[in-house]
């Protein structure tokens, strides 16, 4: 299997790229998020590969890093999501931007991607969303989190962020209250979780909206 591929891009495609290693031309597909990173023709690159053999063709995918490459197979593990949708996810949004997205329950930003409807992106939120919040929080890598790892961030009050933002508590009252004031869920969540992450984090809804209301404002 292929895993990694060091040579000089030869061309760049719609949603591909080919790379020239010794004289032989690889063809890689790729998000345009990693797309954008590896430079143009005549660069040189080295960039992850997920190698997919079937009976009919082998494809390779390419990642410029890790994290791209992990939720790659991530969202490739839910029904309904093949390669080409998961290159298109991940064309939207930078991965670190994509886990919030889909921790804050925000389905909106995952049905921008090309073939992604609104059943498949309320399944691609339902399946994933536990998970992504743990990461979001400071929580396990996307390989570490498949495995059932969990780590602890904690609440100045002793709560747990990632229960209460996954969960029903009061983070979440919280993010539906911004929400319906206009702001949007994903912004809304990254403000609630790290006003929880300071030791001094509120107790009580009322003023966790009020803190969110004052970061989402630039702390006027």
């Amino acid at each position: 299997m292929i895993a990694k591929l060091t040579g000089t891009i030869d061309k760049i495609l719609d949603n591909a790229l080919i790379i020239d290693v010794n004289g032989v031309g690889y063809l890689v597909y790729a998000s345009s998020t990693t797309l954008r990173k590896i430079g143009g023709k005549g660069a040189n690159v080295s960039i992850m590969i997920e190698t997919h053999v079937r009976e009919d063709h082998i494809h390779l995918y390419g990642f410029a890093d890790a994290q791209e490459k992990e939720w790659f197979q991530i969202l490739c593990t839910v029904q309904g999501v093949g390669t080409k949708v998961a290159l298109a996810i991940l064309s939207i949004n930078e991965p670190s931007d994509l886990i919030m997205s889909i921790a804050a329950g925000d389905k909106a930003v995952v049905q921008q991607a090309d073939g992604v409807g609104p059943k498949l992106a309320t399944r691609i939120i339902t399946e994933l969303k536990e998970k992504a919040a743990k990461m979001s929080l400071g929580g396990p890598s996307p390989s570490d989190a498949q495995s059932g790892a969990q780590s602890g961030a904690s609440l100045g009050n002793g709560g747990d962020v990632s229960a209460q933002i996954g969960g029903h508590g009061m983070a979440q009252d919280a993010v539906s209250a911004l929400v319906n004031l206009g702001y949007g869920q994903t912004e809304a969540f990254k403000a609630i979780r790290e006003i929880l992450s300071n030791d001094n984090a509120p107790s009580d809804v009322g003023t966790l909206i009020r803190e969110g209301l004052k970061a989402l404002s630039g702390g006027k």
